[in-house]
């Protein structure tokens, strides 16, 4: 992030340098999470971005994260994808993880969709499930909304009482059972900082708190798109299931191999749900 501008101003700039370039104004987001960047190969492809072009935009230090922003359509519908993310563990403030978020939001985006590879806590899941988030703990120790809100943006104190839209959630959920797709459950994410995994009482004591699916990302980006009226679709690929008393060691190529297996179900998830809300009446904000 460039030194001596307030972060209003370097969204402001970005938003300007992209208001001259995009071929149309995105109406959804989708946030690509580790192992899933490949998404972006299906779609029809107007853009592409890479991060290092735009204005105060962070650098993605981790491998198997590309540094993209693609302009495209499913089945005419236009969306950005932002394919790689920025994590807090690398060095980010909550506020710079969220940065792409709040630039989209401001260029007329309309919903977001986050996705990440996560941890299972619940005994009950499988690896390769995919987790429609209805719900999250943010235990990272930061939020993008902390410091002077900028009330042109959104409220000083949103409202988070349903985080995850439910008309979304139900059209994820109906259009799991239309594709056949049965490893597509319903859950509670929690957000740590990383990047160490989690410690076996870790583990334990995450789940008796309420935490079906454990991850080091997507609750920044979640918390500004709320902030800025955004209607949130959060869905984790479940890369490992751990047992706090017969725990396994957790290996990083372990978890991107798994979600990398999981994209091509997530990638038609996706797409039928897109699908549906660009058949949809595309009201700003989709009917409870």
């Amino acid at each position: 992030m460039s030194a001596g501008l307030s972060h209003q101003q370097q969204v402001e700039s970005c938003v300007a340098f992209l208001d001259k370039r995009l071929p149309f104004r995105p109406e959804t987001i989708i946030q690509l999470g580790t192992g899933l960047g490949s998404f972006a190969d299906r779609i029809k492809t107007e853009l592409v971005i890479p991060y290092a072009e735009l204005p105060h935009f962070p650098r993605s230090t981790v491998e198997s994260h590309h540094g993209n922003l693609i302009l495209g359509r499913i089945n005419d519908h236009p969306i950005a994808v932002l394919q790689g993310r920025f994590h807090y563990y690398e060095g980010y403030s909550a506020k710079e993880v969220a940065f792409p978020v709040r630039v989209l939001s401001l260029l007329g985006a309309k919903r977001l969709i986050v996705t990440n590879a996560a941890g299972g806590l619940n005994p009950l899941f499988a690896a390769g499930t995919i987790m429609v988030l209805r719900d999250h703990l943010n235990f990272l120790g930061d939020t993008p909304l902390r410091g002077p809100n900028v009330d042109n943006w959104g409220p000083r104190f949103p409202d988070l009482s349903v985080p995850y839209h439910p008309s979304l959630i139900k059209y994820t959920l109906d259009c799991a059972k239309e594709c056949g797709l049965n490893l597509v459950v319903s859950g509670t994410y929690v957000c740590i900082p990383g990047p160490s995994l989690e410690t076996p009482a870790e583990t334990r004591w995450l789940r008796h708190s309420g935490a079906d699916a454990v991850g080091m990302s997507s609750i920044p980006e979640t918390l500004v798109a709320i902030h800025a009226g955004l209607d949130v679709l959060g869905l984790s690929v479940i890369a490992n299931v751990n047992d706090p008393d017969n725990f396994q060691p957790i290996l990083l190529e372990d978890v991107i191999t798994t979600a990398t297996a999981a994209t091509p179900q997530l990638e038609q998830l996706i797409w039928a749900v897109v699908s549906r809300i660009s058949d949809s009446t595309r009201q700003p904000s989709l009917p409870v």
